[in-house]
């Protein structure tokens, strides 16, 4: 069994403009977003977090290291980066969509096979990537608790999966700046959601 403290970053200037795509796109995190962070230490304090793994983009880096307050070495995971978004980096999803609503259509129905932007990731590959990374993490902290911090699509497309939800219900599951969800991987990999969300 393992257990999952999985964290979004804080807030960022994307996040507050509108909700732009962020992606690959490496910004860090508003004032907001920092004091948000910051009150994630105190729901961890009495945790027994073994290790923490983080996104190398800032956002989550950042998050990670003023969540856990030095206490453990953060490692960063490529694997955990956020998905790229292609052409609708930097933009909000009412002016990508009005820019080519088939491009959104294609996405909406099966970001599985889709590539998000055009250009960029599709579901799959997201899924495959991060999957992998958990079924590492079961067999390397077995029995213990790690805390992972990554990104909105990504951490919604990953629970999607492992829920058994179709990808394309993936943004009914709500992830917002600094909350944290809470899971455990049985011996099998089989995710047992305890709670979504938190604050």
């Amino acid at each position: 069994m393992l257990t999952v403290y999985l964290l979004r970053h804080g807030e960022t200037a994307y996040n507050a403009d509108g909700n732009r795509y962020c992606g690959l796109t490496d910004i860090g995190l508003t004032e907001r977003g920092v004091e948000q962070a910051k009150r994630v230490a105190s729901f961890l304090k009495d945790r027994p977090i073994e290790a923490v793994y983080a996104s190398p983009l800032q956002r989550a880096f950042t998050t990670a290291a003023l969540a856990i307050e030095g206490k453990i070495q953060i490692q960063k995971e490529e694997r955990l980066k956020e998905l790229d978004f292609g052409n609708w980096e930097g933009k909000t999803r009412e002016e990508f969509v009005r820019e080519d609503p088939e491009l959104w259509n294609a996405w909406e129905k099966a970001p599985e096979t889709a590539r998000a932007g055009g250009t960029g990731n599709t579901g799959s590959e997201i899924v495959e990537r991060v999957d992998a990374f958990f079924l590492e993490m079961l067999q390397t902290h077995r029995d213990r608790s790690i805390m992972v911090v990554a990104h909105n699509t990504v951490n919604r497309l990953y629970l999607a999966y492992k829920l058994g939800m179709p990808l394309r219900n993936y943004r009914r599951i709500v992830q917002e700046n600094s909350a944290i969800t809470l899971f455990e991987l049985d011996n099998q990999g089989i995710l047992s959601l305890h709670q979504l969300n938190t604050h």
